[in-house]
């Protein structure tokens, strides 16, 4: 009897290794749930609310920015002029999403480490907190009445704001990109971020929403700005403006008002040559190699009635194309076509030669095949479909440090500045801890 009621004692008794087991579970979800809320935590503080409003800036009387006196530099003649010129070096740089900007981003990181140029960064991330405002405040150590040569980073812009961290001849400048391949690229690039497109079901998601977007979209939805009219939003406006209404073309305007020149992602050589000549900067401060671009098989294209269905979606985006395709051409036919076609055919020769120079195996590879953790994209969220470079590992003395740099990418070289990137840093652990 005695011996029965042990067994069935030990029957009823979980064994130990399976109840270690079960204890270990237990913890994990409970430290799971406590890391889970300190990330929410995290993110609510360093993410801040999209319909922050021009409140936010900094407060009225807060100090410009009063620059020291410069030394006189000598002139230059890096584009044939006569008289020479000299260097521009005070930029602000509208960064839109995705525009090539990133690829214009290195030239400047470059152009501003070669000649030790002072930087407005972004304090923790490597945007002024956008989807907000910018404000004087987000810049790393700002101080009132301090001074920078440089604002490059992701920012929804205003121009006040900025005005007053920069000298009074300071250089501003943005790129458009052609509103339906932006959208196309957008909706593969941030989609997953964008909680309205998770209800899409089909296999081309981006079919299916244009197919009938006013179904998906809520223009209040969390990260929506992504994917309407991102340039009006991203140049501060509101992007769900009635067409028809007379604001638009003010907007516009204003945008011309502010900015010496917008440069085309679609004919990006060509804007390079407008800007080395606005700038009046040399050749090999505007060679670039093509960061932050996607693989082939991720870049799907728009057919006719899709790509027609995204411009009208996108239709302030088109309406402010449209004014600066026809200004940019203007410029060109200024600086001339055959002076263009020669300055462009030179810039294109540069760049291959320092293709051969700098890159093993001479073109872009995929995110596994790069072996260099410091060349190294960032990648959207869920996917791996950022291209990146590898070094090659004999480069001669005088281009080895060109080559470095105009091959790292964004996050990387912020950090090589000096930027305190700490909420990326801290994005980074956990993206590679869980392997997202």
């Amino acid at each position: 009897m005695t011996t029965s009621s042990c067994a069935g004692s030990e029957v009823s008794e979980m064994p130990l290794p399976q109840k270690k087991r079960w204890e270990s579970m237990a913890k994990g979800l409970v430290l799971g749930a406590l890391f889970t809320s300190f990330l929410l935590l995290l993110y609510s503080y360093a993410v801040p609310p999209l319909y922050t409003g021009l409140a936010s800036t900094t407060p009225e009387g807060a100090a410009p920015c009063s620059p020291a006196p410069r030394e006189p530099e000598a002139p230059t003649s890096a584009n044939g002029s006569a008289g020479g010129c000299q260097p521009r070096r005070d930029i602000v740089f509208m960064k839109t999403h995705k525009t090539a900007s990133s690829t214009l981003l290195n030239i400047l990181f470059r152009f501003g480490q070669k000649h030790g140029l002072k930087f407005a960064f972004p304090n923790g991330r490597n945007d002024f907190d956008y989807p907000a405002f910018f404000a004087r405040s987000l810049v790393q150590d700002y101080r009132p009445g301090a001074c920078f040569n440089i604002i490059c980073n992701h920012m929804r812009f205003h121009y006040d704001e900025v005005r007053g961290l920069v000298a009074p001849n300071a250089t501003f400048i943005t790129v458009l990109r052609d509103p339906a391949r932006l959208f196309e690229s957008s909706f593969h690039y941030f989609g997953s971020v964008v909680p309205f497109t998770w209800k899409l079901s089909g296999r081309d998601k981006l079919a299916e929403f244009l197919q009938d977007p006013d179904r998906y979209y809520d223009p209040r939805g969390y990260n929506a700005h992504y994917l309407r009219n991102l340039l009006f939003f991203d140049l501060g406006y509101d992007s769900d403006l009635d067409p028809s209404s007379p604001q638009v073309q003010e907007h516009i305007l204003e945008v011309e008002r502010h900015f010496h020149l917008v440069l085309l992602q679609e004919y990006f050589d060509e804007s390079l040559v407008l800007l080395k000549d606005l700038l009046c900067w040399e050749l090999e401060d505007v060679l670039y190699f093509k960061l932050n671009a996607r693989r082939a098989s991720a870049v799907p294209r728009l057919s006719g009635e899709l790509y027609r269905r995204a411009t009208a979606w996108n239709v302030l985006d088109a309406r402010l194309y449209r004014h600066f395709n026809a200004s940019f051409w203007r410029k060109v036919e200024a600086f001339g076509r055959e002076r263009m076609a020669r300055e462009v055919a030179a810039l294109r020769r540069a760049n291959e030669r320092m293709r051969r120079i700098c890159i093993d195996g001479g073109r872009a590879v995929d995110a596994a095949a790069i072996q260099d953790s410091a060349m190294q994209p960032w990648q959207p969220l869920g996917a791996k479909s950022i291209l990146g470079y590898n070094l090659k590992k004999s480069i001669g003395q005088r281009h080895a440090q060109l080559c470095r740099r105009m091959l790292t990418p964004e996050i990387q070289y912020l950090m090589d500045l000096g930027a305190n990137l700490w909420f990326i840093k801290l994005c980074k652990f956990i993206r590679d801890f869980l392997r997202w």
